[in-house]
């Protein structure tokens, strides 16, 4: 795969993020992470969730989805600090997903972390709907120093 210009120097944190969660396939996505963890030095992983706002925000499934990616393919160590910054990741991106939707709409998520250990990017992107005719797509990113 011929992946965007920015990826041919140093990408940036977000970016590589964004596209990690915009793969859609699991070759495409293996390809592009060992691009970034071989050609660039960069930590990632992604990670897939399911469900409505009321299971994935309130019961903090979403939060523990993404801390389980990120602690058990080593995109962090499992300390204090670096756990404090993914959850503040996590949250910066979550809030454009779950802006201005019904608590019974149904999602469908692939998360992209990386990090270069000093920042760690977490984006989100996916598909939401209250019914099967209203689908639309939803992106949020976040970013925060570890």
């Amino acid at each position: 795969m011929k992946f965007p210009d920015c990826f041919e120097t140093s990408p940036s944190l977000e970016k590589a993020a964004l596209f990690l969660a915009l793969t859609e396939t699991r070759e495409t996505e293996e390809e592009l992470k060992n691009r970034l963890v071989n050609a660039f030095s960069l930590r990632c992983g992604v990670t897939e969730i399911g469900g409505t706002v009321s299971t994935l925000q309130h019961t903090g499934k979403l939060t523990n989805s993404v801390m389980s990616a990120a602690i058990n393919t080593g995109v962090i160590q499992k300390e204090a600090r670096n756990i404090h910054a993914l959850m503040h990741a996590t949250l910066e991106a979550s809030n454009s997903i779950f802006i201005h939707t019904h608590s019974n709409a149904s999602f469908a998520l692939k998360i992209g972390l990386v990090t270069d250990n000093f920042w760690i990017a977490v984006a989100i992107f996916g598909r939401s709907s209250l019914h099967p005719l209203s689908e639309h797509c939803r992106v949020g990113l976040g970013y925060m120093h570890l």
